[in-house]
């Protein structure tokens, strides 16, 4: 009676508070404040002793929100090889080229350039796995394309060869490119095992690799000088943007589809532009505004042609059965 009456309370309570959309809206901010926290880290931090300290937290912390789940599944011996290969680009190749990325350029940039790993990540799809996509899917990868040009090519001196090439921006660039292999890359595994015991095979796979490279760095630095305020920032972009974002991510992805969990990440590069405008007076050019909001346009219209064609291809194999 007892269970009973507790399980109509939660399922009560559930159908009026949609936990699920508050903890994808907390990740968004946490994710979106990220790059700011990470820019003033990196005042004090170089980019390598950075990730040296962070990424040690998150493993430990994500492992053991896992074991509160239950039992940390093992993957089967024939897995190991991928899941390694997984590892290291998905967090060593993917980190040092966002960390090294977001140290040369804008936070805000930063932001809006990792919003677009759907768009690679349906490129490689396409491309790799033969998928096909509808007229909507690739005008908004065209549209978004456009908008990277305009962020990228945003400051005036961005235009002239003669000037410096935006380092910092193709960095990012690069980092969400290698996101997206590793995505699909890890599609069937995410299948068999489920999202986030990949993630965190493949986050604890990297840490050693990340502490060995940051290790000199950190040795090298004069840590008295570094302050709490970069410290907390450390902390947080290892316990908070890592561990428990991801831990809340993938949560949702299973509870309410990859549809509607995607569409609340264009929420993201909206907050990391506002908390870098107020935290480090990061002023958007005119392209650069520009290129925002062809960006997220982009993006919505690819998720919506994506969705509609996941719809479309359900209600096939329903069909054909």
């Amino acid at each position: 009676m007892v269970k009973t009456k507790s399980s109509g309370l939660s399922n009560h309570t559930s159908s009026k508070i949609p936990w699920n959309d508050l903890a994808l809206i907390a990740v968004c901010f946490i994710w979106g404040i990220n790059f700011s926290v990470i820019k003033i880290s990196l005042v004090y931090f170089d980019p390598l002793a950075f990730n040296a300290v962070r990424f040690p937290m998150a493993a430990l912390v994500l492992l053991a929100m896992l074991k509160l789940k239950g039992p940390i599944p093992v993957p089967k011996p024939e897995h190991y090889v991928k899941i390694i290969l997984l590892g290291i680009l998905g967090n060593i190749v993917y980190q040092l080229l966002f960390i090294y990325g977001i140290d040369k350029t804008l936070a805000g940039n930063s932001s809006l350039l990792l919003a677009t790993v759907p768009i690679w990540t349906l490129l490689l799809a396409t491309t790799l796995n033969k998928e096909r996509h509808g007229t909507a899917v690739w005008s908004g990868i065209v549209i978004t394309l456009i908008g990277i040009f305009f962020v990228v090519s945003g400051n005036e001196r961005n235009f002239s060869l003669t000037e410096e090439p935006p380092v910092g921006d193709l960095l990012v660039l690069t980092a969400a490119i290698t996101w997206a292999l590793y995505t699909v890359g890890s599609q069937n595994l995410a299948r068999e095992y489920g999202a986030l015991p990949v993630t965190a095979w493949t986050l604890c796979i990297a840490t050693p690799g990340l502490m060995l490279f940051g290790l000199p760095s950190l040795w090298s630095m004069d840590l008295k000088n570094v302050p709490v305020l970069s410290w907390v920032g450390v902390c947080y972009a290892g316990v908070m943007a890592l561990a428990v974002s991801y831990y809340f991510w993938n949560y949702s992805l299973e509870k309410i589809g990859a549809p509607r969990t995607a569409a609340f990440s264009n929420l993201v590069p909206v907050i990391a532009l506002g908390v870098a405008l107020i935290w480090l007076g990061e002023i958007p050019s005119k392209p650069q505004l520009i290129g925002t909001g062809v960006i997220l346009v982009g993006l919505w219209l690819t998720r919506q042609g994506n969705s509609q064609h996941s719809k479309t291809s359900r209600t096939t194999k329903l069909d054909e059965s």
